[in-house]
């Protein structure tokens, strides 16, 4: 068992929040010159999901940390010049394509797993890489059809193939269109310089432990092995040899790591006021959200309507570094932003609600926003004014 050496530098969970949030993009200046491929770079992962209320999810992460860049502008980013593929990290991700290789020793497990949740049918495999090799990038509907009935899980071999394919490593997805995956043939679509599986599992590991500190800036070996979902021995055998340094946080009940890079300067700069999606790797992570922010958050749009609490796709509010409130939004017509349920953190929380609704407001190209149910009801009047003031600022 290796001997982990002990922690030399001492955090208050202030500056461990503060840390956070830079390495997260959200304190100091954005890099706005390097735009969404930026974000995605500086943040390993962006998660999606099939949600849309405002915009998806991969879609809000970078609008969250630079403000109003176009949805449009995000999809290029994301896509063109095969700059980013798709797999699974914390969960379906975009992945900046110079991850490739680290994920090597998922497309080997993938490749020695004995069970599968869907039958192979003989042949359809070969048939799949055959036509993409013939016609180029497709989706499972070009490539022959995605399910065999409507049911969401009853997927046909052509399906079946081509996600094995994707998992093994041999198809990649380089874009989504109309919400579809398009596949095309790892040879042509990954750059040759990143088309190997030559690094070892320990490497692969301890390349995206490191990855995953620096994107975090500090966390406990539970958040580390979150970020891209490794199981805890794997961050055991490598962290050590990771380049992360232990630290020790007060108040956290779990040992710590750093990055280096974010010990080395104060965070100091700007905070961001913004809706943030419930799938932004700031708060991806429950039990970490509530560690650092003191915020207890939970995606309700798979619970029953009766037993939500707080709404359907509930938005937290970030505003000087805090979690202060949430929204729960929804579109009405071409130019309404409807503000279903917001809960405020207290009266101070009003101004930056307003302002991070406004915001979203004219990113989507809604002119007026509308307030319905406010779970404080005396905090109702103030947020509706302070939301038609922005408004006006706004529209001046």
């Amino acid at each position: 068992m290796t001997t982990l050496p002990r922690p030399t530098t001492t955090l208050s969970a202030d500056e461990a929040r503060r840390i956070a949030l830079r390495a997260q993009g959200f304190l100091g200046a954005p890099d706005r010159r390097s735009g969404a491929r930026g974000v995605l770079r500086h943040l390993g992962a962006v998660q999606l999901d099939t949600i849309s209320v405002l915009a998806r999810s991969h879609e809000l992460i970078p609008y969250a940390r630079l403000g109003a860049v176009g949805r449009k502008t995000v999809e290029a980013a994301y896509w063109t010049d095969t700059h980013a593929f798709e797999y699974w990290s914390h969960a379906a991700c975009i992945l900046p394509i110079e991850e490739w290789p680290h994920f090597a020793f998922r497309r080997r497990a993938y490749r020695d797993r004995p069970h599968w949740g869907h039958e192979l049918p003989d042949g359809a495999y070969d048939q799949v890489i055959k036509q993409l090799r013939t016609e180029g990038p497709l989706t499972a509907t070009e490539l022959g059809g995605a399910k065999k009935t409507s049911e969401w899980w009853d997927w046909s071999g052509t399906k079946v193939a081509v996600e094995r394919a994707l998992m093994y490593g041999e198809v990649v997805c380089v874009q989504r269109r109309g919400w579809k995956r398009v596949y095309d043939l790892a040879e042509r679509a990954v750059p040759a310089t990143l088309l190997h599986d030559d690094l070892d599992d320990t490497e692969c590991l301890r390349r995206l432990v490191r990855l995953a500190g620096q994107s975090l800036g500090v966390g406990t070996r539970a958040d580390i092995a979150d970020y891209h979902r490794l199981k805890g021995e794997q961050v055991d055998a490598v962290i050590a040899d990771s380049g992360l340094v232990p630290v020790e946080v007060e108040g956290w009940s779990k040992p710590a790591w750093a990055d280096p890079a974010a010990l080395a300067t104060p965070p100091r700069g700007r905070h961001r006021t913004t809706l943030l999606s419930p799938f932004d790797s700031l708060i991806w992570d429950r039990a970490r959200t509530e560690r650092i922010f003191g915020f207890t958050h939970r995606l309700e749009a798979y619970v029953p309507k009766p037993k939500r609490v707080y709404g359907y796709y509930a938005m937290p509010v970030l505003a000087g570094g805090r979690l202060v409130g949430r929204v729960d939004p929804a579109r009405e017509g071409s130019g309404v932003l409807v503000a279903r349920q917001v809960t405020l953190d207290g009266p101070k929380a009003v101004p930056a609600v307003a302002e991070a609704l406004v915001e979203a407001a004219s990113w989507v190209n809604c002119t007026t926003v509308r307030v319905e149910r406010v779970d404080t009801p005396e905090l109702r009047e103030p947020l509706v004014r302070e939301v038609t003031r922005a408004l006006t600022t706004a529209l001046r």
